[in-house]
């Protein structure tokens, strides 16, 4: 097995020494081109978005499997029919962790029982690395959409912080705190692999474009 590493920057590194000897490495020293990623199995891509409309037309192209970590890019309407053409299946995620999406579950329950609370009130805060350019986090926009509710999203950008999501809910009489805090990006690293893993481990998924959270959820319910 053989799979593209599209972008080797600090997430992009940690997939890479993960993969080891699996990984074929591409950067802007030495891009990718369809022929040369449709040589390998499946691809992983962490990107800056403004380098993501360039190796999506050489990925539909190479027509692999691919894994897209890139946030901040504004995806275009027809990408799912053009994934389809290309007979091609792309998994596109904020946030890699296992864990984060046991928090999205937790998220769920918490704003659809807000509603029992009295004016609560909802703020998300969410910290990185001093690189990284897009705020709020796509990973904090994905808390605000799994909550259900308005909430106040705040945004910090410290050192070499690899990721704090925290949810705060106020109510006049009480405080609830949920946070997840990533310790190494080979957290990352390692949900993207198994997330390629799995598109190779079952190939009859049809062709298409879907979310990480859509395909941990596949897996939850057939005990991973």
């Amino acid at each position: 097995m053989k799979i593209s590493v599209i972008g080797t920057g600090k997430t992009g590194s940690s997939v890479a020494e993960l993969l080891g000897g699996d990984a074929v490495c591409f950067n802007r020293s030495n891009p990718p081109d369809a022929e040369k990623v449709s040589n390998t199995d499946a691809a992983i891509v962490f990107v800056p978005p403004d380098a993501a409309a360039e190796i999506s037309d050489v990925l539909l192209e190479a027509a692999i499997p691919s894994v897209w970590g890139t946030t901040g890019y504004a995806w275009p309407e027809n990408l799912p029919d053009r994934v389809k053409d290309a007979n091609s299946r792309w998994i596109i995620g904020s946030n890699f962790s296992m864990g984060m999406n046991l928090i999205r579950k937790a998220l769920r329950m918490l704003g659809s029982g807000s509603s029992l609370l009295d004016d609560a009130e909802f703020h998300i805060h969410e910290v990185h690395h001093k690189e990284k350019k897009d705020a709020p986090s796509g990973t904090a926009l994905s808390w605000q959409e799994w909550l259900g509710q308005d909430a106040h999203i705040s945004s910090d950008r410290q050192g070499d912080v690899k990721g704090i999501h925290s949810l705060h809910i106020k109510t006049k009489y009480e405080s609830i705190t949920l946070k997840h805090e990533a310790h190494s990006r080979k957290l990352f690293a390692e949900g993207a692999v198994w997330a390629a893993k799995y598109l190779l481990r079952h190939p009859h998924i049809d062709p298409g474009v879907y979310t990480f959270a859509s395909i941990f959820d596949k897996a939850y319910r057939g005990g991973l």
